[in-house]
């Protein structure tokens, strides 16, 4: 018997109009009525993930997983808070500065980039925190003062792009930082500690949940070790085959109602 899931947002549980079915929202809440805990587990900052959370109705006390796994909160408060450390970040934007490519910043509830473009703009679409615009110089000066750091670090550029900047950054900082795309466009980089399977291993242990209880879902590069890490990895229709070809079961898309699919084939 499965004790907890864990769903990706984007292009999981979300259709490509940023929706959730009604009988998808009625199953997950048939679930958590049931004391099973639904916990989303998204790249998004905490703010454009409370939306979803709400109009889902899952209990308030369940946790919500942000930014890849780096930033935790329960009722709203932090539990769990990885950040990327000031001088790798100075460092990992010189290197991208020679690709055309846009970095975005996200530290808790707050996100930052140097300009505003289109890439920042789609993404403004989704987060209800504005923007902060800075040159970096000055935004390092800020947080080195405040003490914070980023909890993520989001590069937006064209697929051939990010692809390039990927490998770039991999053959630098091999093991330093998680890195890795949430879709073409996008690519990741966290904390070693930041990641979504580290995030669900953290929670199943206060949950005194085994790995083998676990129903994970996902469809991207991003949502791999999640997938791998569960009793039950689950890769949605619309996933890349390399995803696919890790999970212990491929669901229909996020768009024919694939979360709602597969929680109806696993319990009931």
């Amino acid at each position: 018997m499965y004790k907890a899931v864990f769903l990706d947002m984007d292009g999981t549980l979300l259709r490509s109009d940023h929706s959730v079915s009604e009988p998808t929202k009625e199953m997950i809440r048939h679930l958590t009525s049931r004391d099973i805990p639904v916990i989303l587990v998204s790249a998004r900052p905490l703010n454009a993930i409370l939306p979803t959370f709400r109009s889902i109705g899952i209990p308030g006390h369940y946790p919500l997983v942000s930014l890849n796994g780096s930033y935790i909160v329960e009722q709203e408060r932090p539990v769990f808070d990885a950040r990327i450390d000031l001088d790798i970040v100075a460092s990992v934007s010189e290197k991208v500065r020679p690709f055309k490519a846009t970095i975005a910043y996200y530290l808790q509830r707050q996100w930052f980039a140097e300009w505003k473009d289109a890439w920042t703009d789609h993404e403004q679409r989704i987060t209800d925190i504005t923007l902060e615009v800075a040159p970096l110089a000055d935004l390092l000066q800020d947080w080195g003062h405040r003490n914070i750091a980023p909890n993520k670090m989001m590069v937006m550029g064209e697929a051939a792009s990010i692809n390039e900047i990927q490998r770039h950054l991999k053959s630098v900082y091999n093991g330093a930082l998680n890195i890795y795309p949430s879709k073409p466009t996008y690519l990741e980089v966290m904390d070693p500690r930041g990641s979504k399977s580290g995030a669900v291993n953290w929670l199943i242990q206060r949950m005194n949940i085994d790995r083998k209880e676990v129903i994970a879902m996902g469809d991207n590069y991003n949502d791999r070790e999640m997938i791998e890490f569960a009793g039950m990895g689950v890769a949605m229709g619309n996933a890349p085959d390399e995803i696919k070809a890790v999970a212990d079961y491929v669901t229909d898309t996020n768009n024919n109602d694939g979360v709602r699919k597969a929680l109806e084939r696993f319990f009931g």
